[in-house]
């Protein structure tokens, strides 16, 4: 099946979180065969899992990267498409005054170029991008 949605970090670091929301673990399994995520979110995982000292904590987090992440969704790049888009909207909200984080924007401009709705905890951290359809499964 074609991805529908694109997983933030903290979308897809919850089946690893101490107390995971059951909502959210129920939303993965409903669209497994629909997600995807992007290669800055696998950076954030694998530098999560790397600043951790040696614990089965560590090796919990490298596991379910390794073997859970990169083997069940694919892993979309920053593309020229996503970079034409992400220019014209950094330049539209830095003139009204709003920068947005570079992370959070090339995350944005992934969704936007691929069609995708952004999954999020931080719905705010994304309202101001124009064309971005995003949600958020956390109760």
């Amino acid at each position: 099946m074609t991805p529908r949605y694109l997983l933030d970090t903290n979308v897809l670091s919850e089946p690893v979180a101490v107390r995971p929301d059951p909502s959210v673990l129920e939303r993965l399994r409903e669209h497994r065969s629909e997600l995807a995520t992007s290669s800055q979110v696998i950076h954030e995982l694998a530098y999560g899992a790397a600043r951790l000292p040696r614990s089965a904590r560590r090796r919990n987090l490298e596991r379910y990267l390794e073997q859970v992440v990169l083997t069940s969704m694919p892993v979309l790049t920053y593309d020229t498409q996503a970079a034409l888009w992400h220019a014209s909207e950094r330049a539209r909200l830095e003139a009204l005054g709003k920068p947005a984080p570079t992370v959070d924007s090339q995350l944005a401009a992934i969704a936007v170029a691929h069609g995708l709705t952004l999954v999020t905890r931080n719905l705010r951290d994304f309202s101001s991008f124009a064309g971005l359809d995003c949600v958020s499964w956390h109760r």
